[in-house]
């Protein structure tokens, strides 16, 4: 599958591409969030911001406590957001560098070769939401990688807010909105 390279996207007209359309089904929970999904689509299409979507996504589906996995980096971004789902929700949230794991206990690289370095611990911040019984998780610029164990590791679903990108004030697609930088950097001609 190269989706992203193809020019015609039939499926947008009915057409069965990959052929495993016979082989989906979406029921129970999956089919609620699909449902959901569509209705917010439907009745706000280019009129919501991500963080209203998901306030209306978790209202829908009657979800009364959020999680909040952030970096400390982000610290700023995290009260904020909690603040705003406070009005809707309990809102519980765990920074990045929760129990203060030295990074040499795993002999990771150090970001600050002779000082104590904390590691990042997204297992750990997916396990005290889990004990909070949060209903739906939301990252809030997560290291790559530190996303993925977080996701890999959460009892309940993920969806992600802020993408961390220092370079690009945490505008990850910027990189590709900009033809100098996609001509500098990755040698690509738009």
């Amino acid at each position: 599958m190269k989706c992203a390279l193809c020019d015609d996207k039939m499926c947008r007209e009915g057409k069965d591409c990959a052929g495993i359309t016979d082989d989906i089904s979406y029921e129970g929970n999956e089919l609620e969030s699909m449902k959901t999904s569509a209705a917010i689509e439907a009745r706000h299409y280019m009129q919501k911001t991500r963080l209203e979507e998901i306030i209306l996504y978790a209202k829908e589906l009657g979800y009364k406590k959020l999680g909040l996995a952030f970096c400390v980096g982000l610290e700023r971004e995290a009260k904020v957001i909690q603040r705003i789902l406070e009005n809707y929700f309990d809102v519980f949230s765990v920074c990045c560098k929760l129990s203060s794991i030295d990074k040499e206990d795993y002999e990771l690289e150090k970001l600050h070769p002779d000082t104590f370095d904390p590691t990042c611990n997204p297992i750990g911040q997916a396990m005290m939401l889990e004990k909070k019984g949060t209903q739906l998780n939301i990252i809030i610029g997560l290291c790559i990688g530190h996303d993925i164990l977080f996701t890999q590791h959460s009892k309940a679903p993920v969806t992600t807010l802020i993408v961390k990108d220092r370079v690009l004030a945490h505008n990850p697609a910027g990189a590709i909105y900009s033809g100098y930088y996609l001509k500098k950097k990755f040698g690509i001609s738009e």
